[in-house]
């Protein structure tokens, strides 16, 4: 593990017990003491770097209190504009953000962009009132008013969250500070039931990466092994990025479960980075509030199972990382500028893309899955449903495998990063993945295979395992 590395662990580690000294405190300490506990690891990290991240904020504050009905277009164009800016400091001589820095910036831009079409929405049903002369009562999600600079601030800065994710609505940082019975709300055991995966994958995370170093492959003498060996070799390189993140998000996890953050009743039905889904009213005393039954589906950033086994290209997508998903479903996603699925999905890519960064590799990497994405929804809508029972059973097991194949392929780029070292390692093994995602393509067409976007999908993604295995 780098410096760095470890650096992320130890500010994902204290926020645990931090979490749990702020879960009981009032709405006051925990706006105000959460703030600067964010932005004290933020000097410490960052140092003047931190200039950035205010220079945004401020920056968002003033679009959403000169344009609140169009301020979320504003802010987007005004926070990926400066991270263009922030990623080519060097080529203008200045000096070169901390890895810290780059991190709070991704979850700011991704934070304040949020707020921003929240404060957008508030003032479109505010007119609305106006016009219709009548009040309608709070709708779910909606904001009760335009947040100050302090608000904005306190959010921005605090510390859930504020280097690994999850990201979170302004919505959902509001409704932890005004929790009306905290003591109620299970912190232990949802964090013990969380935690216990991640130092089995903290273990496999360092054998893999020892047995099979990434660097490797930027060694000449890589290239020289037989083709098999530089086929097998991207299957660890990406098992070992998996197990990080995976002990990453999930330390996050329990550091927002710690402080009772994204808690909510389970019939909310909260979705990952959403928030509820359903009204569900505040409990009027602490015995109705301890009857309740809650869940954190709101800050669960990783389904590990689901990354691991479900089937299709697709819904890989949407288990992992899944409060930033979330985000790039609703507010890039939705305005594409394309009607079609995989259209949609490459400007989502896109964005995505250059949302990481600027290499290479991001663009090489993010770009492949539209292609993965056309191929196997053509060709499953066309033999898929042709085949028996055990046929399709036959036929998820092999679209699971070419699945994590293509993962893996795609990983390569995302840790090699520049383009030549990617395309070097893809054309020693025959840009494989291309070239079996175009066969698949045009076998799809032949056939009569449909759009993906037209394709009918059920509410939950196909696994290879029943859900009662899956929950365990």
């Amino acid at each position: 593990m780098s410096p760095e590395e470890w650096t992320y662990l130890v500010v994902l580690l204290i926020s645990i017990p931090i979490g749990f000294l702020f879960k009981k405190a009032g709405p006051g300490l925990k706006k105000w003491g959460a703030a600067a506990v964010g932005l004290g690891l933020t000097l410490f990290t960052c140092g003047p770097h931190t200039l950035h991240s205010l220079v945004t904020i401020l920056g968002t504050w003033a679009l959403i209190q000169a344009q609140p009905c169009s301020c979320h277009a504003l802010a987007l164009a005004w926070t990926f504009s400066y991270l263009l800016f922030f990623r080519a400091l060097s080529l203008l001589g200045l000096p070169t953000p901390t890895p810290f820095t780059n991190a709070v910036q991704l979850l700011l831009t991704l934070k304040l962009v949020s707020l921003a079409s929240e404060v957008q929405d508030l003032h479109l049903a505010q007119r609305k009132e106006l016009a219709s002369g009548f009040s309608k009562g709070p709708s779910l999600g909606l904001l009760p008013d335009v947040p100050s600079l302090m608000d904005t601030l306190s959010y921005s800065y605090c510390y859930v969250g504020i280097m690994t994710g999850p990201f979170f609505r302004y919505r959902t940082y509001l409704d932890w500070l005004e929790q009306p019975f905290p003591g109620a709300v299970p912190s232990l055991r949802p964090l013990l039931r969380r935690a216990w995966p991640a130092p089995l994958f903290g273990l496999l995370f360092l054998l893999s990466s020892h047995l099979f170093p990434l660097e490797a492959v930027r060694e000449d003498a890589f290239y020289a092994r037989p083709l098999p060996a530089r086929l097998f070799y991207m299957i660890p390189v990406f098992f070992a990025f998996r197990m990080r993140f995976y002990v990453a998000w999930i330390v996050a996890e329990c550091g927002c479960i710690a402080a009772g953050f994204g808690a909510y009743p389970v019939a909310a039905k909260a979705r990952a980075g959403g928030g509820p889904t359903l009204h569900c009213p505040p409990p009027s005393s602490l015995e109705k509030a301890a009857a309740l039954e809650y869940d954190y589906e709101t800050v669960r950033n990783i389904d590990c199972y689901g990354t691991d086994f479900c089937v299709r290209v697709r819904d890989g997508m949407r288990y992992w990382n899944m409060t930033v998903q979330w985000w790039l479903a609703q507010y890039i996603y939705k305005s594409a500028p394309a009607r079609s699925y995989v259209l949609r999905s490459a400007w989502t890519m896109l964005l995505s893309a250059y949302w990481h960064g600027l290499h290479p590799g991001y663009y090489l990497s993010f770009l492949t899955i539209p292609l993965c994405l056309a191929a196997e929804g053509r060709l499953e809508s066309a033999l898929r449903g042709r085949f028996g029972p055990g046929g399709q059973r036959a036929w998820d097991w092999v679209h699971w495998f070419l699945k994590m194949r293509a993962y893996d392929y795609m990983s390569m780029g995302f840790v090699l990063l520049s383009l030549g070292q990617t395309l070097r390692y893809w054309a020693s093994i025959y840009f494989c993945i291309h070239v079996l995602a175009l066969v698949a393509l045009g076998l799809g067409l032949a056939l009569g295979g449909r759009s993906p976007s037209r394709r009918k999908t059920g509410s939950q993604a196909t696994s290879l395992a029943p859900e009662k295995l899956r929950e365990e």
